[in-house]
Parts: C-alpha cells; structure tokens; sequence
C-alpha cells in the first residue's frame, strides 16, 4: 500500500510540475530584459520547482492515494485484507504511516530545499535583470529600537553604500540624523559606518559630529537583514520565526509572516490526512469505478481545497483576519470530512 501511493504521488507530481513550470515560464517571457533572457528564464522556473512542489504536494498525495489505492480496489486486494480480518481503522492506520513518509518528505521540501532556492532564484533573476541600471531597486528600511535605518543599496556581501539614521529618544522625538558614504557589516555583525556625519538635536542647539570610521553594534545582524529583503515564500521555517520574533520586538506589523508561518504548517499536515480520506472514498461508490471517476474526485476535492485555503490566506491579511484561524480551517473542515466518511464506512 505504501509502495503505491507514494509511486502514483510521486507519478501525479511530476505532471502537475510539468504544467505549473510551463505556466511559470511562460510568465516569465514577459519579463525579458537586460541579461535575463530564455535560459535565465529556464533556470528561475527549474529553481522554483521545489516552491511549487510543496504548494502542490497535498493535491498530489489526494490524486495519487485515489489512483493507487482505487487500482488496489479495483483489484479487489483491499477487500481481501478486509476478509482476512484487517478492520477499517487498521487499515487507516496503515495509510496514516504513509502519510507520514510524505509528511515529512514535505517538510524537508518546504524548510530545506524550496526556500533557499526560491530566494537564489529571485536575487538571480533581479541582478540578470537589473545589471547595468544604477538603482538595482533593492533599498530597504529596518528598523532597531529608536534607531530607523534607510539603505540605499543592498547588495549580497552587504555592502550598503549611502546609509542614513533616525535616531528618536523615549518621547519619540527626533534626536539625531545621520549620514554615511558607505557602509556594511563585517564577519563579527558589527556595522561599518564610513564618513559619517551626524547632526545632533539638543534644547540648546545642534551639534554636528563627524567620523572618519564608526563601528555601531545593532540588532539588525546580516540574517536579519537578509530576511527583511526576501518575500515570506523565499524564507525557512527557522527564518520566518527569527524575523517574527524581530517585528514583534520593535512594534512592527508581522501578520504576513505569521500568516506564512501557518499556512506552512496546515499545509504540511494536511498531506496527512488527504491518503485516509481517499481510503474512506475507495471504500464507496469508487471501488468499482474507472481511472477517470477517481481521477475526477480527486481533482475536484483538491482544487476546492486549494482556492479555498488560498482564498481565506489572502482573505486574511486583507481583512486582518486571525492568521492561525483561517489558515488551519480549511485542515480542520478536511479533517471533520475525513473522519465522518471513515466513520460511514461498513
């Protein structure tokens, strides 16, 4: 039975890859310019594969268990296993076990291998794109404590060039700005001003003071910032709790994040429980139906739970909706459906 399953969802996989990455690059041919041409194109959508697989897994776990487990009954093995005294919650928990192994070959998927290369994919495509303009479009605002802090270069070695700080004091007045020519952070996180000028405001005048070299201590390391310039999509677990933890320490909205961090999770356990539900599906009417029959109830469950998941994510942020409500909704409505066709089963 595992065997099965994984091999028709693994099979499904590849088709619904080979679709979403033909979608993908024909997108991407609008967006032709400078050194981004067709093969850099190629390689962004082949780099954006594991993204897209992840997205894709749980449809392709429902498709896969109703084809394989549908061969299985067409076959009349998993009545067999009936007769030979295997009960329905025996065998639901024989196809959980598989939903394990794809459960964690997910989460492997979604933490390890998807981010970091959506994240390569999308600064490669930027710089092919934007080589020879001067405003590469990376600038960024981050924020530590009293401290705003405007970059107006970002590049990978984090060099920075201009740099400007907003320093406030406790009644959120504005106590000094500052100005250096170029700027980065070394190995030891520590900032790198150079030239700086800074203009101080006192009650009893401005003092301007000026650095040939100033080294600032921030909390705004180089992960930070790395995580501050990348989409949700393109961050790790690990990194989107760290920017999290970040936000919420400086009075700053995380509600993406959080919505991201959570959608990650219901997503990853509902590959779980999509092979259980198609076990309660073979069960009915669907044993002695074709490919086709089950191909379409899987089709049409998968894509419902798919526009429905994503509609109340993007709902959510919107309508700043609770981001662990509707994004563990759609899970908890597929697992109420799941145990109360397992529960019809005779």
């Amino acid at each position: 039975m595992m065997r099965t399953i994984i091999t028709s969802t693994a099979l499904v996989l590849v088709v619904l890859l080979a679709l979403a990455g033909l979608f993908e690059f024909i997108a991407e041919l609008d967006d032709i310019k400078g050194d981004y041409q067709t093969p850099q194109a190629i390689l962004y959508t082949a780099l954006r594969l594991p993204n897209l697989a992840f997205e894709m897994l749980p449809v392709a776990a429902l498709i896969g268990s109703l084809l394989g487990l549908g061969a299985l009954a067409g076959n009349s093995e998993i009545i067999v296993m009936r007769s030979a005294g295997l009960s329905v919650r025996k065998l639901a928990s024989m196809v959980a076990l598989t939903g394990g192994v794809l459960l964690v070959i997910t989460g492997l998927v979604g933490e390890f291998i998807g981010p970091p290369l959506d994240f390569y994919a999308r600064d490669m495509r930027m710089k092919a794109r934007y080589q020879s303009d001067d405003d590469l479009g990376n600038s960024a605002w981050v924020k530590d404590g009293p401290v705003y802090l405007h970059l107006q270069r970002v590049s990978s070695e984090f060099e920075f060039g201009s740099i400007y700080l907003f320093r406030f004091n406790d009644e959120n007045e504005l106590a000094s700005i500052a100005q250096a020519e170029n700027s980065g952070i070394d190995e030891n996180d520590n900032w790198r001003l150079e030239n700086l000028r800074e203009t101080r405001f006192r009650e009893d005048g401005v003092q301007v003071v000026e650095s040939s070299v100033a080294v600032e201590s921030f909390e705004v390391n180089a992960e930070l910032l790395g995580s501050s310039l990348a989409k949700p999509l393109s961050l790790s677990g690990r990194g989107l709790l760290m920017y999290i933890d970040y936000l919420k320490r400086n009075n700053l909205d995380s509600s993406q994040y959080e919505a991201e961090i959570w959608y990650r999770t219901s997503r990853t356990l509902t590959v779980l429980i999509m092979p259980i539900l198609s076990l309660a599906f073979v069960f009915g009417s669907l044993r002695s139906g074709g490919t086709g029959a089950r191909l379409l109830i899987g089709v049409v469950i998968g894509l419902a739970y798919y526009l429905a998941s994503e509609t109340l994510a993007n709902s959510g942020q919107v309508f700043n909706l609770n981001p662990a409500l509707v994004n563990w909704l759609p899970f908890g409505v597929l697992f109420a459906i799941t145990l109360i066709a397992l529960s019809r089963v005779r």
